[in-house]
């Protein structure tokens, strides 16, 4: 065993004992930490236009804080984009994490020198949190790879202007750094194909004992190695041992997944965010991701329902139930306040405090009022897959069929691309459509009222999401196909 296996041990038990400490003083944890974000930004533009300085309790913070989008801050974040100090947080952001907004074009997502940290620490607890449960600490002397995006970076006004994946390349610990893979120019190229070749190329002869990115960009990495060697992944990397994932649920990609292994192997959910590490994958045996209440970040919940309302409730920690859909609210030491990251989660644990993701709050199909949401057709397309295990699926999207060119009823068309496709589509649909009822009582309330036909599938062609991530400019790196659609833009264009 080598030296850093060695010492990951005593450190991993260590950040847990560290943690435990919180976890059991949550709610005092976040107000807290409320009142320590607003004091230190009472001096701001945004802390005087809101009178910080005046907020004494939670009550008085929702009276004084709007919840926004980033439009809603839009008017702060460009002028600090301009070099401007001390408009949203203290000072200047040390980064602007890059991201691709619908509705606002290019968005800049500042990174403060508080909140740096957490952002690399979060991903590192969750491998300590691994160690400590497992005892498995093997694969730190081994090769490791992260499917990121470039860390190459623009200035801005003396700002770093980079994606957040290659923000935080530039942090990864000393320690790790001698045994990271791919290789730093590799890791820039931008033409994602020519970039995997090379990964491919640099990895193969090695080690490799963890991988890490969005399941299905590791699932092309997966196939590639397939097709240029003819084994299977266990038998080029006998030691791949853990596979660390986020952004999307695995459960639509874990059979094709672990088929390309080869072998069942252990892996660890993140929940990374350009805002902020919001949690992670704390247990292998315990469902859902530690919600981290000690890094920077104040949350808030509006229940999905609520969420459209004119004055929506708005709860903290303390306040929020087992099983409830929340949308995602962040107020954080970067200087995002009320901040909505467009994500709904669901608690499944409050003690200690897991999440699950369970979809995006604008990520929804209610052409006819049934409001199906991203955590109901993921849960539908596991039944099915279980009922049908001869299906291997690559990617899937959903989106209503509102005026049908056959004529007839609208439905939901949902647009697969099958790895291995069912032995009967027909049947398969109807397992799909049998779970979404349950699962949607709405849209069961559709079906049988003779409002919505039942849904149908259209079979994709192969490689069809990864050409039309191609057409957009954003094929790899931390790129996903939205689930679901209210509209058919994305279905169209596929």
């Amino acid at each position: 065993m080598g030296i850093r296996a060695i010492l990951a041990k005593p450190f991993a038990a260590y950040v847990i004992s560290q943690r435990k400490k919180w976890e059991k003083n949550a709610v005092e944890t976040q107000l807290n930490l409320m009142k320590s974000l607003l004091q230190q930004a009472s001096n701001t533009v945004f802390g005087k236009d809101h009178k910080f300085s005046e907020i004494n309790d939670y009550e008085q913070f929702k009276q004084n804080m709007p919840i926004n989008d980033y439009e809603g801050l839009k008017s702060y974040v460009e002028r600090v984009v301009a070099g401007e100090p001390d408009i949203l947080w203290p000072n200047k952001p040390l980064y602007f994490a890059k991201t691709s907004g619908t509705t606002s074009g290019v968005k800049y997502i500042p990174i403060s020198k508080e909140s740096i940290g957490f952002h690399i620490n979060g991903a590192r607890d969750a491998l300590l949190s691994y160690v400590h449960e497992t005892g498995n600490s093997s694969f730190l002397d081994k090769k490791l790879i992260f499917l990121s995006g470039s860390p190459e970076m623009t200035m801005k006004h003396g700002i770093h202007v980079g994606r957040l994946s290659g923000i935080v390349n530039h942090h990864v610990p000393d320690y790790l750094r001698s045994n990271q893979l791919p290789s730093y120019d590799t890791n820039c190229m931008d033409d994602w194909e020519a970039k995997l070749d090379k990964i491919i190329d640099e990895t193969l002869p090695e080690n490799m004992s963890l991988i890490s990115g969005i399941p299905p960009w590791v699932q092309m990495y997966f196939d590639r190695i397939q097709a240029r060697t003819g084994k299977k992944i266990k038998d080029v990397f006998p030691d791949f041992s853990v596979f660390v994932y986020g952004g999307v649920n695995f459960e639509p990609y874990r059979a094709k997944l672990f088929e390309s292994i080869g072998k069942k192997i252990d892996s660890i959910e993140t929940y990374p965010a350009s805002e902020g590490f919001i949690a992670y994958q704390d247990s292998q045996r315990a469902e859902g991701l530690l919600l981290l209440l000690n890094s920077g970040v104040f949350y808030e919940f509006i229940p999905a329902e609520d969420y459209f309302k004119p004055n929506p409730r708005r709860l903290h920690i303390g306040e929020v139930e087992l099983g409830v859909n929340y949308a995602l609210i962040m107020n954080t030491n970067a200087g995002l306040w009320g901040y909505s990251i467009g994500d709904t989660v669901k608690f499944v644990s409050l003690d200690p405090y897991r999440i699950v993701v369970s979809g995006r709050i604008k990520h929804f199909i209610s052409a006819f009022g049934e409001h199906v949401i991203g955590e109901e057709v993921e849960k539908a397309m596991q039944y099915a897959m279980q009922k049908h295990p001869e299906v291997e699926l690559v990617e899937f999207t959903v989106a209503p069929q509102v005026t049908p060119p056959e004529g007839g009823l609208p439905y939901h068309e949902w647009l697969v691309e099958f790895a291995k496709a069912p032995n009967n589509l027909e049947a398969f649909a109807h397992d799909l459509d049998e779970k979404l009822t349950q699962l949607n009582v709405y849209y069961d309330d559709l079906i049988t009222g003779n409002i919505l036909q039942r849904l149908k599938i259209r079979a994709l062609a192969p490689n069809a999401f990864i050409d039309y991530m191609k057409s957009q400019g954003k094929l790899g790196g931390q790129n996903k196909v939205p689930r679901l659609s209210n509209d058919r833009k994305i279905a169209d264009e596929i």
